[in-house]
């Protein structure tokens, strides 16, 4: 069965007790490429994913695989590869034994576990250790081996680079972008913003439960930032709250704001601010989009 997108989701949505965690949130992810799913702690990117793959059932809408819902999807493990949370390892098996009777489940032979050991870059001897006395790195090297190990075409990784030294995050930046170089779709979920701005093609932003923006890396950055700086910064900034224009404090003084520089213009004249600058932000990239665009939703004490 062909499909324009690897992954499709539709309209979908998830209420709680009453409350809409995901509500009707839309994306595709193209063939051959790596989206990066970003948002603040309680925005709903978990519980996207965990219906993307069956582990909840939406309210509403639709998630498909390669054109399939997950739980449709023959041996899924040979199609899709999964890392939601690499914590959840039984504590006192090795890590071969786990990559082990994930091939057996999947009808792989049992070399297929020592080749992705290798691969993610676990030793002999620490693929024979109990999981439990690995450190976070090491369990999501493990977690990345076990979504490897069907050979699939399609990713869907939750914070895989979490927990992993500069060098564990290059490999793993190596990995996704060989990944989807040799045709495979890779959605990502992750805090690490840089990473993300490296390796992704487009990016979807989600905030409160609702998708705030999406489309092509190139094409959300370009707009993401006018400079400017005024008489009267306070003044300006309460000027653009006013009219909800969404920015962000600029470390040299001014803003970097999220709107047209002839937008900004008219705001200041209307207060009556004069502008010494006002120009686009060579510097703005994904942190200050990210900001810009969830700074009503961020909250730090609350897990998506």
């Amino acid at each position: 069965m062909t499909t324009t997108a690897a992954i499709r989701v539709a309209d979908l949505s998830k209420d709680y007790r009453g409350t809409r965690a995901v509500d009707s949130v839309s994306f595709d992810v193209p063939h051959g490429s790596i989206t990066g799913f970003l948002g603040p702690n309680g925005a709903g990117k978990s519980t996207t994913l965990r219906m993307l793959v069956g582990l909840t059932e939406p309210t509403g809408g639709s998630a498909t695989v390669l054109g399939r819902r997950y739980t449709e999807l023959l041996n899924p493990g040979r199609r899709v590869g999964v890392l939601l949370d690499a914590s959840a390892q039984h504590s006192g098996r090795t890590g071969l034994e786990i990559l082990r009777l994930g091939a057996m489940m999947m009808g792989l032979p049992d070399r297929r576990a020592e080749e992705m050991i290798e691969k993610v870059g676990l030793s002999k001897a620490e693929s024979r250790r109990r999981t439990g006395t690995y450190s976070l790195g090491m369990r999501q090297r493990l977690g990345v081996a076990h979504a490897l190990l069907g050979d699939p075409k399609v990713l869907i990784l939750d914070e895989p680079a979490n927990g992993l030294d500069p060098a564990g995050i290059h490999w793993m930046r190596t990995l996704l972008k060989e990944f989807a170089d040799d045709g495979g779709s890779v959605l990502l979920s992750s805090h690490l913003l840089h990473e993300i701005e490296v390796v992704a093609d487009d990016l979807v932003v989600i905030g409160r439960g609702r998708i705030v923006a999406r489309g092509s890396k190139n094409d959300l950055l370009a707009g993401s930032g006018v400079y400017v700086r005024s008489t009267d910064d306070e003044g300006l900034a309460a000027g653009m709250r006013a009219v909800g224009v969404g920015f962000t404090d600029h470390p040299d003084g001014g803003f970097t704001v999220g709107a047209e520089a002839e937008h900004i213009a008219n705001i200041a004249a209307a207060a009556g601010i004069t502008l010494r600058e006002l120009r686009a932000d060579d510097e703005a990239g994904l942190e200050q989009l990210f900001l810009r665009l969830t700074a009503d939703d961020a909250r730090e004490d609350v897990k998506s």
